[in-house]
Formats: C-alpha cells, structure tokens, sequence
C-alpha cells in the first residue's frame, strides 16, 4: 500500500461520484417517468469512456503537436527510458518531443503494450540529466499504475452526470417531467441536485487526478531510486512554467491533467480546482522519503 494511500483515496472518490451519477438516475427516472434514460446515459458514458482510453495516445500527443524521435535524436531520453523500462519488467514505449519551451512532460497510452512519452523541447534544456531521470520515471508509472484509464472512467463519469444535471434542469424550468406539486420541498431539492451534482463531480475528477500525481511521484521515485532528482526536477519545473506558460487551448485543457507539471500560468484559484497538488506539498513529500519522514 502506498504510503499516502492515495488508492484507497481514489476508491473512495469514485466512490462518491458513483453515488452522484446513482442520484441523478433515480431522480431522472422519477421526473420524467423514463428509466430507460439511464441506460441511454449509461451508454453514452461507456462510449465515452472508451474513445478516450482507447484514443489517448492520440489525443495528448495531437495538442501538444509532438512528434516521434529516433534514439540518434534523442540518446539521452531512449537511454533512461530503457533502463527504466527493463528494470519495471515493461516493454519500451514509443517516445516522442513536443516543439514547445514550455518545460513539461506527460505519459499516455492505454497499456504499457501501447504506451508513449513525451518531453518538451523545453525540459530537455531545462534539466539534467539525473533530474530528467526523476521526471521520466514519474510518467512511465502513470502507465504501469493505469491512470489514463483512471482518468478516462473519471472524466466520462463527471460528463454523465454534467448532462442528466442538464438535462434535468432543462425540463424543470420548462414544466416537463413528473413533478409532484403536493411535494414542492422534493422538487426543490431535485433540482438543486441538478445543478449542484455536476459541480461536484467536477470537483471529485480534479481530486483523483491530484491523488494519481501523488502516487506518481511516489511510485516513480521508488523506479529509480532518487527520490530528491525528481523533487529538484519539479522545483525547476515550476519556475519554467511560470516564465513560459502555455495558452489554455481547449485541447491543451484537456491534456493538461497527463502533464507532470500545471501548463497554464498559475492563476490565484482555490486548490479544489486544480488538477495537480501543489508543488511545495509534492517536493515535502519527496523530501520526506529521502529522509525516512512522511509528511501528512
């Protein structure tokens, strides 16, 4: 068990956006009298959820337009990926370089059978080659822990529940449905749900990929052995993200949670809304398993 037990941790927030999506239905399925839209909602989910999986790869490597890079192009890369690699007992991902000085990194892929890594031009100056170490071994156990599958389920739920949430509240304010006028307080709270589920499964989504980044680092840590390398290679990362930010295109948001680092300039927004931990806690943490201390 990790020892943040940030698994248990993301157990129990799909637990609750489960219970957020089997609220919607029952609710759905009373107010319009349909249960055979949660089956219709179920479907689009899974749909959903399988294009993004099986399409991940695709997806990030697109926004960031990255490219494919050959061991002569990139030895140092291919050097560290390999070892890691071999050492995790994983085959060897495709690796890839995005034409961007914004210092950033992410993994994706469906499986580590079709797996793919990618640095910017931008790390690649920024760190050495120990620190670059650090940082590839945190991407490719987002692979090896399954987190784009994760993130996918994740994100397919929260767009379930966003469009019941929708589609509710469409129908209350235009007097569709099956409400009962002798139960206004249940009305009430039907479509507060409505409105409010949406918003918290948002949020729940934005925690899990912030438990993900933690079990990352950790996880990626204890693949090479240097636990200070990666906490250095954030350190820096931070400071080059803030000089060379990238414009939060639509499909550079959606990519944005597989980056090792936040992409956008860093905005003065509540932590709830944030894809990744703080970088301070991140670095602790790191610290904390050189020495043998684990911060909370």
């Amino acid at each position: 068990m990790h020892n943040h037990f940030n698994g248990l941790k993301t157990a129990g927030l799909f637990g609750l956006i489960w219970a957020l999506l089997l609220g919607l239905g029952w609710i759905a399925a009373n107010a319009f009298n349909m249960p055979i839209l949660i089956w219709v909602f179920g479907f689009i989910g899974l749909a959903t959820t399988f294009y993004s999986y099986w399409n991940s790869d695709k997806l990030a490597i697109k926004a960031m337009h990255a490219f494919p890079v050959s061991e002569a192009e990139a030895p140092a890369m291919y050097r560290i990926v390999r070892e890691l690699s071999t050492k995790a007992g994983q085959p060897m991902p495709a690796l890839y370089i995005s034409p961007t000085e914004a210092p950033n990194a992410f993994a994706t892929g469906r499986n580590p059978q079709h797996a793919a890594v990618c640095c910017t031009q931008g790390i690649l100056r920024l760190l050495d080659e120990r620190e670059l170490r650090g940082v590839l071994g945190h991407e490719l156990m987002h692979v090896y822990n399954r987190d784009i599958l994760t993130g996918s389920v994740a994100a397919a739920i929260a767009g379930v529940i966003s469009t019941i949430g929708q589609v509710l509240s469409f129908g209350a304010m235009f007097g569709g449905g099956n409400r009962d006028s002798n139960n206004p307080g249940g009305m009430i709270a039907g479509l507060a749900m409505a409105f409010l589920a949406p918003i918290a499964a948002m949020f729940i989504q934005l925690a899990i990929s912030r438990t993900r980044e933690y079990d990352a680092d950790e996880d990626g840590a204890n693949l090479t052995g240097d636990p200070l390398a990666l906490a250095s290679a954030l350190a820096k990362l931070e400071a080059g993200v803030s000089q060379a930010p990238l414009a939060p295109t639509k499909d550079l948001v959606n990519a944005s949670h597989m980056m090792i680092a936040n992409p956008f300039r860093a905005q003065d927004i509540s932590r709830l809304m944030a894809t990744h931990p703080p970088m301070a806690d991140r670095i602790a943490r790191l610290q904390g398993m050189a020495t043998g201390y684990r911060p909370n």
